[in-house]
């Protein structure tokens, strides 16, 4: 790529620009990792723009569920992270951590949370949205059980959703937002072939196994986070240092400093509903604010 900050790979089936036929059939998404407080809003809102220049995304996804403070999100910080480009936001096991955003979630219809909690929480579970090119994108949020809270069966509700969605979605995509990356792994091979994308989220730590699985599902364990660089998953490095040599409670803080950005780029054959390319990006920014 050659860019300043690209620290990532190439992958499996890597992006490529489009030819004019392609550019009828494929559909981009950008998604973005978990958002974690202001360095992270800052982040999207300084680096975004770059990448929708070099990838031209038809669709931009960020997991938000960290964004305010560390823990939830609210109207304010949801509002900044659709003014940095990002056309739907997915949550996760934070959803809860503030009040007052639970109104709005059944009011802004570009909010997707988890949808195996039980029913008759406010928001919703999955969603359908159209690029600006008439391509319709269903996108599903799930959170897994391991290590985690013990919700509804993710895998029982993805067959349930994946069924309804398809008849109105050129492509799926999954937001799996989990702890254990055997989870995460068994879920992408239970889902190949009827979803385009299975993107895991929560550990924060992006991992380096993207691939299209054999039905042709884009896949990857962790996109990791859009955060502060100096930090132990987006917390204040000391607090977490503390904790592990001493066992006591701490309250978490973000961490001050640079952030940096990690995503992915998929292709997605909208005639289809399959994956032709993924491919991991992530960037900082410089001192400077810039990239």
């Amino acid at each position: 790529m050659g860019r300043r900050g690209d620290w990532g790979t190439r992958s499996h089936s890597p992006i490529r620009p489009f030819t004019i036929l392609e550019r009828r059939r494929r559909v981009r998404i950008l998604f973005v990792g978990d958002i974690v407080g202001k360095p992270g809003r800052q982040a999207a809102a300084r680096l975004l723009p770059g990448l929708t220049e070099e990838f031209s995304p038809d669709f931009v996804i960020a997991n938000g569920e960290n964004a305010a403070g560390g823990m939830g999100i609210t109207k304010d910080t949801a509002s900044q992270i659709f003014g940095a480009g990002v056309d739907a936001v997915t949550l996760g096991n934070h959803v809860w951590a503030k009040k007052e955003v639970y109104p709005y979630l059944n009011e802004e219809p570009r909010l997707v949370r988890p949808a195996n909690y039980p029913a008759g929480v406010p928001g919703r579970g999955s969603a359908v949205f159209r690029t600006a090119g008439g391509d319709s994108i269903g996108v599903i949020c799930l959170c897994g059980r391991v290590f985690m809270d013990c919700l509804e069966n993710p895998f029982t509700i993805a067959d349930a959703l994946i069924e309804t969605l398809a008849p109105e979605s050129d492509v799926i995509l999954v937001d799996f937002h989990a702890e254990a990356t055997s989870e995460k792994t068994a879920f992408g091979w239970y889902v190949d072939g009827r979803v385009g994308a299975v993107i895991g989220t929560h550990t924060h730590v992006q991992t380096a196994d993207e691939r299209i699985l054999p039905g042709g599902t884009a896949y990857i364990t962790d996109v990791g986070m859009t955060g502060p660089a100096d930090s132990v998953i987006g917390v204040k490095k000391e607090i977490i240092l503390s904790r592990f040599l001493t066992l006591m409670p701490s309250k978490f803080e973000v961490a001050d400093g640079d952030g940096f950005l990690s995503a992915v780029v998929l292709d997605l054959d909208s005639s289809t509903g399959k994956a032709t390319g993924i491919e991991r990006v992530r960037r900082t920014m410089s001192p400077s604010g810039g990239e």
